[in-house]
């Protein structure tokens, strides 16, 4: 059972200023692999050993778990591997404006928390602000990676990245959806859901070098993607990928 949280809550609306790379890890120089909603942390904690060319970022925004997750980290004494506490629509975007150039190699969104209802859709977690953020600080090249079980949750995802168009699949990749995860370890659910013998959704995007459109462009078109009976259909604000 998914414990959600309401991200639309005042408690949740507060900015936190996140420590920036040289307070996190060990070597603050490393390339910066960022987990958006990594919940637990399991996935994390197993993947940190994996890669140490990486330095490890996940953002969760239920605080038990974080707590949990910080207190093992500690235990293993992974100093490539930080989980911290805030509300990713809320409080990323300063936090990822000030890294160094090119110092984000890749953004996972791995099995968010699904909002079905219309009225629930601003509490969905890739927001209009949030990709614009994501896609300032990746360099042409660095890369997305999204995953759910749910495509009511996943197409959205999809949608709003190829509307914005400053991301591209990467050549020779499958489509609609990929068969393989480019990780080297599977999250807890991913594990669970393909033992039940059911499908996982996957898109793994690049940066472009095309131009951020407006965030206002962007939440037009995705108020009309929402909204399709009541809001013309709004041109993407730049080119899709194919």
């Amino acid at each position: 059972m998914r414990q959600h949280v309401n991200p639309l809550s005042r408690f949740f609306q507060q900015p936190l200023e996140l420590p920036q790379p040289a307070a996190l890890f060990s070597d603050p120089a490393l390339p910066i692999h960022l987990d958006i909603g990594c919940a637990r942390g399991r996935f994390l904690l197993g993947l940190a050993p994996l890669q140490p060319q990486r330095n490890h970022l996940g953002v969760e925004i239920r605080r038990a778990l974080v707590a949990a997750a910080e207190e093992e980290r500690r235990g293993l004494g992974l100093g490539n591997l930080r989980v911290l506490f805030c509300n990713a629509n809320i409080s990323l975007e300063a936090w990822l404006s000030a890294l160094p150039a090119d110092q984000l190699e890749l953004v996972s969104i791995q099995f968010p928390d699904p909002w079905f209802k219309k009225k629930h859709h601003k509490r969905r977690v890739l927001q209009p602000a949030l990709l614009l953020a994501i896609a300032a600080a990746l360099a042409p090249g660095r890369q997305l990676f999204l995953q759910s079980d749910v495509l009511a949750v996943i197409e959205p995802m999809v949608a709003l990245c190829e509307a914005s168009g400053c991301f591209e699949r990467p050549a020779g990749d499958q489509q609609p959806w990929r068969r393989d995860n480019p990780l080297p370890l599977p999250t807890e659910r991913e594990t669970f859901v393909l033992s039940q013998g059911l499908p996982v959704y996957r898109v793994l995007y690049e940066r472009n070098s095309a131009p951020l459109p407006t965030l206002q462009t962007l939440e037009e078109w995705l108020e009309a993607a929402d909204n399709p009976a009541t809001a013309p259909a709004a041109a993407p604000a730049a080119t899709t990928s194919q």
